[in-house]
């Protein structure tokens, strides 16, 4: 009797319904837990300059993850790391070098491009030394192949050994290939750098353009030019020698070194039938690098479930706590900490605030609440990488991720932004939760970003797990039209990547509260219905979920 009356109880306070549009009391009440002062006051330690922007494997790195484990045990989660612990230990490849300039060589001349002013560039592999030597510089358009969209742009050439140029972004010609103006994976830089190794390459050098990178020269110069980090390679796993960017204006004169021109390869490369060019031109360069170890981690904590039987099944908060450190070249008296107060203090700090809401409910929901504070996103999402290798339950056991990265600092809106609208059941769920705070739901506003592809929830939905991300609108209230999209893009001009995102008094924490609460709401909804979220049919990560919940099947874990 007394497991029945029990029982009952969670069924008030968790009714195990499908309807997305049911908000209990309880969660309510504990929303309202969600305050701007708490936010502030996780910000300011987090991006305060004692952590010196949180670089990975540095000491302000690890005060981070000790303020995150001490709040997680204050909060009365529990440990979800190895041995007890709330850290998830891995270690980082940290490599310092680049050449400082790059020489290309043709019958018709010779030309040296500048680090830092005409290219970026860092070591591909976990090596002493990197080495280019008279490499074949061909252009492979996008450097996509894509079978679904029947595009090939190798086309079985043999790249062995040669560095190859390629195009950002994928192409935008046809709205019927590639997601039109959204950028898909297939857009994303890892993903052409990884490609290039696959097909044996030696170097590869991606064209950087403001609209193709959706973010300026700037943000490439901070972000690939201090030490750069990979997790250990494992086996035999194919590198590059190189991995380089390019400026517009140094690339046009490379292929004007090669008798062609730039704008003609960019229209050839638009269509199925392209195939490689190479450039009768020569890339060589040879640089040191200091290769070492460094130690970081991911910090987990657990909020068990009630349900004797769901409680094996969590959700899954994720918010990266890393960001870029310390500036290595700083003048004297130049601002050279990197402090990362939206991007992403702020995401870290709306995590914690989730998770005291769910420690204010009266009971645990039904499945578990995993709280992942991870590291190394800045680097290629390394930490999310480790963590989904490396989950402490199956993959098909992870209900949904709802990743934060970022918060709204400039006030209320009337809508909400959720980056790939339209991927997975989750949508219906987000929506009507919106509803009720009277706002709606938008697709991604800047669809030409590969948002989606650019932020930890992409490592969980590789693996099939129903992902939502998700920030705040853009139509602001009290605002004229466009203000929002305004604002956005001159925070990305100005303060992106740069040690000028720094907690200011002058940030609007009301609408940040809103989304807070939404992230709650949502979590706590897939936390006490029956039904697992899913993605929706023909979603390219559609295949890997259900190969993840046959997994199980095939374990009788389910």
């Amino acid at each position: 009797m007394k497991r029945t009356l029990v029982l009952l109880s969670a069924l008030v306070l968790f009714p195990l319904a499908a309807s997305a549009q049911s908000t209990t009391a309880a969660e309510k009440s504990a929303s309202r837990t969600i305050r701007p002062e708490d936010l502030q006051a996780h910000i300011g330690f987090l991006a305060s300059d004692l952590l010196e922007g949180r670089g990975p494997g540095t000491r302000g790195d690890a005060l981070a993850q000790q303020y995150l484990a001490a709040q997680f045990r204050l909060l009365g989660l529990q440990p979800a790391g190895p041995d007890g612990s709330y850290l998830q230990p891995f270690d980082l490849v940290g490599m310092t070098g680049h050449p400082e300039t790059l020489s290309f060589t043709a019958p018709q001349g010779r030309l040296a491009l500048r680090f830092h002013e005409d290219f970026i560039a860092s070591s591909g592999v976990q090596a002493e030394e990197s080495v280019l030597q008279d490499s074949e510089l061909v252009f492979v358009g996008y450097g996509i192949q894509a079978p679904e969209y029947e595009w090939d742009d190798f086309k079985g050439m043999d790249l062995k050994g040669k560095t190859l140029l390629i195009l950002n972004n994928d192409p935008e010609d046809d709205p019927k290939l590639f997601g039109g103006k959204a950028r898909l994976w297939y857009g994303r830089w890892d993903y052409k750098y990884e490609q290039a190794a696959k097909v044996g390459a030696a170097g590869a050098i991606i064209l950087h353009t403001t609209p193709s990178a959706g973010y300026p020269w700037q943000v490439v110069q901070t972000s690939w030019s201090g030490e750069q980090f990979e997790l250990p390679a494992a086996g035999a796993q194919p590198r590059l020698q190189m991995k380089a960017w390019t400026t517009d204006e140094a690339t046009r004169r490379v292929v004007q070194l090669s008798g062609r021109d730039l704008d003609t390869l960019r229209s050839m490369a638009q269509k199925r039938d392209f195939r490689p060019v190479p450039l009768g031109v020569t890339v060589s360069t040879r640089f040191a690098n200091q290769v070492r170890r460094r130690p970081t981690a991911n910090v987990l904590g657990l909020l068990p479930g009630s349900d004797s039987k769901l409680s094996k099944e969590v959700v899954l908060y994720t918010a990266h706590h890393d960001h870029l450190g310390m500036k290595a070249e700083a003048k004297p008296g130049e601002d050279a900490i990197y402090n990362g107060a939206v991007d992403n203090a702020s995401g870290v700090a709306a995590m914690l605030a989730v998770a005291r809401a769910f420690s204010a409910l009266p009971r645990p929901p039904p499945r578990s609440i995993l709280f992942a504070a991870v590291a190394a996103e800045e680097q290629g999402l390394l930490g999310s990488q480790y963590l989904a290798e490396h989950l402490p339950v199956p993959a098909g056991r992870v209900a949904a991720n709802i990743n934060i990265d970022g918060l709204n600092i400039h006030g209320r809106t009337r809508d909400v932004t959720v980056i790939g609208l339209g991927k997975s059941s989750l949508d219906k769920t987000l929506t009507a939760l919106a509803a009720g705070q009277g706002r709606i739901v938008r697709g991604d506003q800047l669809p030409d970003r590969g948002f989606f592809y650019r932020s930890d929830q992409f490592n969980f939905a590789k693996r099939g797990i129903p992902s939502a991300y998700f920030s705040s609108g853009m139509d602001f209230i009290g605002r004229p039209p466009g203000w929002g999209k305004e604002r956005r893009e001159k925070w990305e001009a100005e303060h992106y990547h740069q040690p000028s995102d720094e907690l200011r008094p002058d940030w609007d924490y009301s609408g940040a509260v809103e989304d807070v609460r939404l992230f709650f709401l949502l979590g706590s909804h897939v936390a006490r219905t029956r039904e697992l979220p899913r993605w929706n049919k023909g979603d390219e990560f559609e295949g890997p979920r259900l190969q993840a919940l046959e997994a199980l099947k095939s374990e009788g874990a389910r």
